[in-house]
C-alpha cells in the first residue's frame, strides 16, 4: 500500500493499517498481542500521551514520526473522523476460533453479542464499546461484512478493539447451530415480538442476536432462534439506534447477573 503524504510517500505493508485517536491508539501500544509499527503524532499529542502513561513506556518498540496536524490531515484522507493528532499503523493479531474458545472456557454463565448485516462501522464500534463496558464474553460478526481495517471503528470503540473477542464466521445461522449444541439459548431482538426482554431470566449461555436497522434479522436466523424479544419504548418513537438497543439490553443482563452473584 502506498499513501501519499504532501511529498512524501509512505509505504504501508499489506498486512498493516491505520488507526487513529487517542483512545485507540493507547490501547492499542498497551495490548501486548498487538503489534504497533509506527506512530505519527504532533508534539502537543506526544506530551499528553506520555504524561497520562507515566508508568509505562508505551513507545519502546514502537518507530515515532512528529508530523504537523495538517500533515495527518492528509494522512486520514476524506474520511471525517477526529484524529486527536495522533495515527498508528498497526497489524491485527490472531484471530480467535470460537469452538477454540469455548473449549478453554469454563464460565457457567456466557453471553455473546451476534450481529447480521450489520455493516456501519460507527455503530459497531459503539456496540464493541457497550459489550466490554457491560462484561459480555464476545462479539460474533460475519467476515464479510465486518469492516475490520475501519478508522472509524477502531475509534467509535475508543479502544474496545483491543479487550474484546471477535468471532468473525463465514455463516451466522451455522454458528448459531453450532452454539446451541453447546449449551446456548439463542435470543433474537425484533420490534414485532410481543415478549419484553426483561421478563427473561438470563441465566446461563446465551447468544444475542441483532440485525440491521434497516432490514432487521433474516427470517431463517429468527428461525434458529429460541426466544424473540422486543424492547419496550414509547409509542412516540418507532425505534432506536441499533447500538442504543445493544447498551439497553448489555446494562440490564449484566445488572441481572451481577445481582445474583451478590
Amino acid at each position: 500500500m502506498l499513501i501519499i503524504w504532501k511529498k512524501t510517500y509512505i509505504f504501508m505493508k499489506k498486512s498493516t493499517f491505520l488507526i487513529v485517536g487517542r483512545h485507540a491508539v493507547t490501547e492499542a501500544l498497551k495490548n501486548p498481542l498487538r503489534k504497533v509499527h509506527r506512530l505519527f503524532i504532533t508534539e502537543d499529542a506526544l506530551k499528553k500521551l506520555n504524561r497520562d502513561n507515566q508508568n509505562v513506556n508505551l513507545l519502546k518498540k514502537v518507530h515515532v514520526f512528529y508530523k504537523s496536524k495538517k500533515e495527518i490531515d492528509n494522512l486520514c484522507g476524506k474520511e471525517d473522523i477526529s484524529h486527536q493528532n495522533i495515527v498508528a499503523e498497526i497489524e491485527n493479531f490472531d484471530e480467535v476460533n470460537i469452538k477454540d474458545f469455548l473449549k478453554n472456557n469454563n464460565k457457567k454463565n456466557l453471553n455473546f453479542l451476534a450481529l447480521e448485516e450489520v455493516t456501519d462501522p460507527r455503530n459497531i464500534g459503539s456496540i464493541i464499546r457497550c459489550a466490554i463496558s457491560f462484561d459480555l464474553d464476545g462479539l460474533i460478526v460475519k467476515e464479510r461484512s465486518f469492516p475490520l481495517k475501519s478508522k472509524l471503528l477502531f475509534k467509535s470503540a475508543s479502544g474496545g478493539m483491543e479487550h474484546l473477542n471477535i468471532f468473525k464466521v463465514s455463516n451466522i445461522n451455522t454458528t448459531l447451530r453450532f452454539l446451541k449444541t453447546q449449551g446456548f439459548w439463542v435470543s433474537a431482538f425484533d420490534s414485532k415480538s410481543k415478549k419484553d426482554f426483561t421478563e427473561n431470566r438470563w441465566i446461563g449461555k446465551n447468544v444475542l442476536l441483532f440485525g440491521s436497522e434497516g432490514f432487521g434479522l433474516n427470517k431463517n436466523t429468527v428461525n434458529n432462534s429460541d426466544f424473540k424479544f422486543r424492547i419496550n419504548i414509547s409509542k412516540k418513537m418507532e425505534s432506536l439506534n441499533i447500538a442504543n438497543s445493544v447498551a439497553i439490553v448489555c446494562h440490564h443482563i449484566n445488572k441481572v447477573i451481577n445481582n445474583k452473584k451478590n
